[in-house]
């Protein structure tokens, strides 16, 4: 393990991982709070479908990634408006992306490793360009999610009250989409389409078990993401394992922990009012 980590790719892939994780992390309360764990799973499944494409037609599949999560992204955003025919909408462009990337994948009998890749994700396939796509997309989304955190926090916690109060949430839901889209994309290459959920969706979930403050649960899921990422990639380099079996272990077993945390918290709470 100690050796490997000398290697160009293994840094690179560090590198990658770590924007990732910041980005994931600071999206992933928000991601919980407004309900949206399901769309990321099919915002997921276009991106592995814009990255199958790319692989198909010889370009970069960060960049193809990245198309198909933003194309998902605006008609999850646009589409989904309601809350009642949100499931549907998503449930229908889910199959559709799964259905079009398994396509694409038929038509390039090359590259099975690549292929598989895509699912469960690589790092030999991060490259020096990846890392630079990757780190610039991390900062425009980090800088767009920065600009609207207050009234997108204030639409997710109380969407009557934020309407009332003039919050532009038919922009915001598209908007952010879009930068759940970019963050699901950078995922594709080293955690898979299959498991990004461990990233966009867990972080978020286990830090909510343990705090109500919105800056602190930030802070949590952005520690547990990276923690999750960077000791998954680490862990996998030995067994020569796919990175994505690590990082939702290590994310499950932090979930777990927080719940117990929590739980034990909220009893005590609950018992000292009793008492008294």
């Amino acid at each position: 393990m100690v050796d490997l980590l000398g290697y160009p790719f293994v840094q690179q892939a560090l590198l990658a991982a770590a924007a990732l994780g910041l980005v994931s992390g600071c999206l992933a309360p928000l991601v919980v709070a407004r309900k949206m764990s399901f769309a990321v799973h099919g915002t997921a499944e276009l991106a592995f479908t814009g990255a199958a494409a790319a692989l198909l037609f010889g370009v970069s599949v960060g960049t193809g990634a990245l198309a198909g999560a933003v194309v998902a992204a605006l008609l999850l955003g646009l589409l989904g408006q309601r809350g009642t025919e949100r499931d549907s909408v998503i449930g229908a462009i889910l199959s559709f992306g799964l259905g079009v990337g398994v396509l694409l994948l038929w038509l390039n009998p090359e590259r099975t490793a690549n292929k598989f890749s895509l699912l469960v994700g690589q790092i030999v396939g991060v490259d020096s360009a990846d890392v630079l796509l990757l780190t610039a997309c991390a900062l425009l989304v980090l800088l767009v999610f920065a600009f609207v955190y207050r009234p997108l926090l204030f639409a997710s916690v109380d969407p009557d009250v934020a309407a009332a109060r003039g919050v532009p949430a038919r922009v915001l839901t598209p908007l952010f989409a879009v930068l759940v889209g970019v963050a699901t994309a950078l995922g594709v290459q080293t955690v898979g389409a299959l498991l990004v959920l461990a990233l966009m969706v867990t972080p978020g979930a286990a830090a909510a078990r343990v705090t109500a403050s919105p800056l602190k649960a930030t802070v949590l899921a952005v520690v547990f993401a990276e923690a999750a990422v960077l000791g998954g990639i680490v862990l996998s380099l030995a067994p020569g394992a796919p990175v994505s079996a690590f990082v939702t272990i290590i994310s499950f077993v932090i979930y777990l922990a927080c719940r117990v945390i929590g739980k034990r918290r909220l009893s005590r709470l609950t018992r000292t009012p009793a008492a008294a």
